[in-house]
């Protein structure tokens, strides 16, 4: 099964029955901070491959009632789950976005780009439709996860990772396609989230205390952290 295929065919739902709704909370929460951090005031929000679409919902309940939200998804599975989220300036579209004229004040990539063949032309493809870029990159690469190799293993093969990011690459990609920085911050989702696997909860207590004393040496080799960027 092609990348594509894996979201347009049903695999991913198959092996994701919520399309990771749960986690979204958590992520609205981050996305909220650099929004507030930066003082960015959005009036039109847009999302591409909004999954279920529950992120998106999160935000319409905590910005103002003033702000309009649309969610893009090539799935129909992904669309189907957040078409039950649609509400008054909540809207969710089957559509790739990319071929869509639209411009935005803040443009959201929550956990995509690690999924995308050729992700550097759908950066540049994106990079004109927004002011603000908000995107979110696991960040699958730690000397751990090397070691063991398992963890690399478990992404590409459940929920569809095809490249994989530390810190530096991943601010260096989006430079590369045209981007500028304007923040940036780790999010810990594998000490913030529950995690039904016991070395996962086990790691949650090293990986505390050192993040506490050096973010990026944790991050590099204990790994379990995303990267929350900002961008123009």
């Amino acid at each position: 099964m092609t990348s594509a295929g894996l979201y347009t065919e049903g695999g991913y739902l198959e092996n994701n029955k919520t399309w990771h709704a749960e986690d979204s909370p958590w992520k609205a929460k981050q996305i909220l901070r650099i929004l507030e951090k930066n003082h960015v005031q959005p009036k039109v929000v847009y999302e591409v491959g909004c999954g279920a679409g529950e992120v998106l919902n999160q935000l319409h309940q905590q910005l103002p009632a003033s702000v309009e939200f649309h969610g893009y998804d090539i799935s129909p599975q992904a669309f189907r789950l957040a078409k039950a989220r649609e509400k008054d300036r909540l809207t969710f579209h089957q559509e790739d976005l990319l071929e869509k004229d639209i411009r935005c004040d803040v443009l959201m990539i929550i956990d995509v780009i690690e999924h995308v063949e050729d992700y550097y032309t759908f950066l540049r493809k994106l990079k004109s439709k927004a002011e603000y870029k908000i995107l979110h990159v696991p960040l699958d690469l730690s000397v751990q996860a090397v070691l063991r190799m398992k963890p690399i293993l478990d992404v590409r093969r459940n929920v569809g990772h095809i490249h994989y990011f530390v810190k530096q690459t991943a601010l260096a990609s989006l430079e590369e396609a045209g981007y500028e920085i304007v923040d940036y911050f780790y999010t810990a989702g594998s000490v913030e989230l529950s995690s039904k696997s016991f070395k996962a909860k086990l790691l949650r207590y090293p990986r505390r205390l050192l993040f506490a004393l050096d973010q990026d040496f944790t991050a590099r080799v204990l790994g379990g952290y995303s990267l929350l960027i900002l961008a123009r």
